[in-house]
C-alpha cells in the first residue's frame, strides 16, 4: 500500500509543475473584469546568468567571435527583444484566450498596462532550455503608480518546441512563451 501511495505522489509531482511566482504587491482580485492590456517590456534591470552585468556578458561573447560575427551577435541580442521575445509573449498569451476574454497588445490607449520587466536570463544552449525571471506589473496606463497587482515569476523554463533549433533567440522566445503561460494561469483564476 505504501508503494502505491508513493508511486501516486511521484506521478502527481511530475504531472503538476510548480508555479514559481510571488505576489509582490496588490492582489490579482483587482484585475477581475479587465479584458484588455497595453503590454510593455522593460530590460533595464536584466542580469545574465553568470555575469555581473549584461555588458560583461556581451563583452565576453563578442570576444570569442571574429569581426562581423561579434557585431551581429550584439545586434541580434538587442533586436531579438522586439523581433522574437515580445511577439512570442503576446501571441502565446492571446492564444490562451481563444474567445478574446483577455487580450494584450502594444496599445497605449488601453486603460490598463501589463509591464513585463525581465530581471534575469539564462540564454541556454542547444541542449539546454533558456530560462527567464520577470516581474509583471499591472497598473493603470494613465497612472502607473496605481498598481493593481505585481508578480514575480522565477526561472520560467522555455517551451520545448523552440529549444533545440540552435538559435539563442528562439530559445529565449520559448521562455517568454512560458512566462505568458504562467501569467495566463494566474489570470484565469480570476475570470
Amino acid at each position: 500500500m505504501k508503494k502505491i501511495f508513493f508511486f501516486l505522489m511521484l506521478l502527481v509531482s511530475t504531472i503538476v509543475p510548480a508555479q514559481r511566482f510571488e505576489l509582490l504587491e496588490g492582489d490579482l482580485k483587482n484585475v477581475r473584469g479587465i479584458n484588455a492590456y497595453n503590454v510593455t517590456f522593460d530590460y533595464s534591470q536584466m542580469k545574465v546568468h553568470g555575469y555581473e552585468t549584461e555588458e560583461a556578458f556581451l563583452t565576453d561573447k563578442m570576444s570569442i567571435r571574429k569581426g562581423d560575427k561579434a557585431e551581429k551577435f550584439k545586434e541580434e541580442w538587442f533586436s531579438d527583444r522586439e523581433n522574437r521575445y515580445e511577439p512570442s509573449f503576446i501571441a502565446y498569451f492571446n492564444k490562451r484566450f481563444p474567445n478574446g476574454e483577455i487580450k494584450v497588445e502594444k496599445n497605449p490607449e488601453v486603460k490598463y498596462t501589463m509591464n513585463v520587466s525581465t530581471i534575469w536570463v539564462y540564454p541556454g544552449y542547444v541542449v539546454e532550455p533558456a530560462k527567464i525571471s520577470a516581474i509583471i506589473t499591472i497598473s493603470e496606463t494613465g497612472n502607473p503608480q496605481k498598481i493593481l497587482a505585481k508578480l514575480q515569476f522565477d526561472k520560467s523554463i522555455g517551451l520545448e518546441e523552440n529549444q533545440y533549433n540552435g538559435h539563442r533567440g528562439d530559445r529565449m522566445a520559448g521562455a517568454y512563451e512560458k512566462l505568458a503561460k504562467n501569467m495566463v494561469i494566474q489570470l484565469k483564476r480570476f475570470l
